[in-house]
């Protein structure tokens, strides 16, 4: 009798610990050194559900990344001791926090300043001043695009054409007998384009299903990560064969046939060699 009224408080103990999981709030850390701004987020942030922590320079944001792991980091760009961009890049070379989503809040609203924030490892990208609605709506989009299953994974069947093949469990694709890591942005981009083989996918309708959102001013998020896969799966990544521009209309993947495919490893080294000079 006692030991079955213990085994009987071990399970109701064990199911407030599963529904204290479920019930914690996602937590955000802001890297801000204005204090008006880490205010203004952290007040509606913590309205809307959320957990903040906050740091007001380089140094002590990347340490705080650290410590907590996050679910989020919101992270300016002009920030005392150690810049935005060098906090960024050294969170995506650390295998811990290389996988948390980075939101840059900035006022640097430049083409060239959005590039060299995707470059350096940001998810999305957000200007000051910005609309407290946008800014939530953004938060909304990266957690659920993190914190889910990817989109192809939703399938039961493999996606595959021709030599590629997605690995949703971990974020990889089989491109010939070469496995290659995506980033979660990139895998979603490349399954969002996969779907629509051979067809053309607008920036509009690409940004809804990967980003979650459709903003007007955003194509430039979507040229920087087509970057970036090319860079990964074309031959010749200035001259794309595959991954192809539509002017004026979006883009659009093209993936031969199995037997019209030709395996870039076994190209001659002096062709290898020339395509390299070109990137």
């Amino acid at each position: 009798m006692i030991r079955a009224i213990f085994v009987s408080c071990k399970g109701f103990y064990l199911s407030l610990n599963i529904c204290k999981d479920l019930l914690k709030m996602p937590r955000i850390l802001v890297i801000d050194d204005d204090a008006a701004i880490l205010e203004l987020i952290a007040v509606n942030l913590e309205m809307a559900g959320y957990e903040v922590s906050q740091a007001e320079d380089g140094i002590k944001g990347q340490a705080l990344a650290m410590q907590l792991l996050p679910d989020l980091i919101m992270l300016d760009l002009m920030l005392p001791k150690v810049n935005g961009f060098t906090v960024c890049q050294r969170l995506r070379r650390n295998e811990r926090t290389a996988e948390i989503p980075i939101l840059m809040l900035t006022a640097l609203s430049q083409t060239q300043n959005k590039v060299d924030g995707f470059n350096a490892g940001a998810d999305d990208y957000l200007t000051k001043p910005f609309e407290v609605e946008e800014l939530l709506a953004r938060v909304r989009a990266l957690l659920r695009r993190t914190n889910r299953i990817p989109q192809a994974a939703r399938h039961s069947e493999i996606l595959s054409y021709g030599s590629l093949t997605l690995v949703p469990e971990r974020f990889e694709v089989i491109w010939f007998t070469k496995t290659i890591k995506l980033t979660h942005l990139e895998f979603e981009l490349l399954h969002c384009l996969l779907q629509r083989h051979g067809q053309t996918v607008s920036p509009s309708e690409i940004l809804k299903e990967v980003w979650g959102y459709e903003p007007n001013d955003d194509i430039e998020t979507i040229r920087v990560h087509i970057r970036h896969l090319r860079t990964k799966l074309e031959p010749d990544p200035r001259h794309p064969c595959y991954i192809k521009t539509v002017y004026g209309a979006g883009y659009c993947l093209e993936l031969p046939a199995v037997e019209s495919l030709i395996d870039f490893n076994k190209l001659p080294l002096s062709v290898a060699q020339e395509n390299n000079s070109l990137t």
